[in-house]
């Protein structure tokens, strides 16, 4: 189920002046290199455990409704669902109403009768799911996902020279792995 990002986080989780503190950086030479290296830290946090951070919407592509009609997006966390469209043979898209789904966030996923559920025209990307996921704004992040990024960004901040052929610098931090393990998001 191919996935795309619609609306992206308002914010990071972690502010360009609480990364430079954590850095013990008091000049702004390198403000746009330390905003980068946290937009840069937040997605691949959200890469390796399949979690938006800050709330954002991600739109879901499907050709036909999966049997039983559930559907657990590989991303998370679920907080609502926002929107549903089905397209016609024509391409013209068809607003279903999304009340009909119910919403396990606990899960992950959300469900309508299958019998309830409109049959798209067109046998290639017939549907489209726009979700809002994430576990809410900065301060609702948990506080090992940010000193991930901390971490991250430190670590990419104090070695972004060049790298050696065979050097272990450019590895993450065997620190940030277990710091996120318990978030992962897995699935078969």
């Amino acid at each position: 189920m191919p996935a795309y990002l619609v609306t992206a986080p308002a914010a990071e989780p972690l502010s360009l002046a609480d990364a430079k503190a954590f850095l013990r950086v008091e000049h702004g030479d390198d403000d746009a290199v330390i905003t980068s290296l946290v937009s840069a830290a937040r997605n691949h946090v959200e890469a390796l455990t399949r979690c938006a951070l800050i709330t954002q919407t991600w739109r879901l592509v499907l050709d036909r409704w999966p049997d039983g009609g559930r559907i657990a997006p590989r991303i998370g966390p679920l907080r609502s669902l926002v929107a549903v469209r089905v397209f016609n043979a024509a391409g013209e898209a068809n607003d279903v109403d999304p009340e009909i789904f119910a919403i396990d966030a606990a899960a992950g996923a959300f469900a309508a009768p299958a019998w309830s559920l409109p049959v798209p025209g067109r046998s290639v990307a017939g549907i489209e799911l726009d979700i809002e996921v994430g576990y809410g704004a900065p301060s609702d992040v948990p506080q090992r996902l940010l000193h991930a990024i901390r971490i991250l960004v430190a670590h990419w901040y104090e070695n972004r020279g060049l790298i050696a052929i065979g050097s272990s610098v450019a590895m993450m931090p065997a620190s940030v792995n277990a710091m996120i393990a318990s978030h992962r998001v897995l699935s078969l």
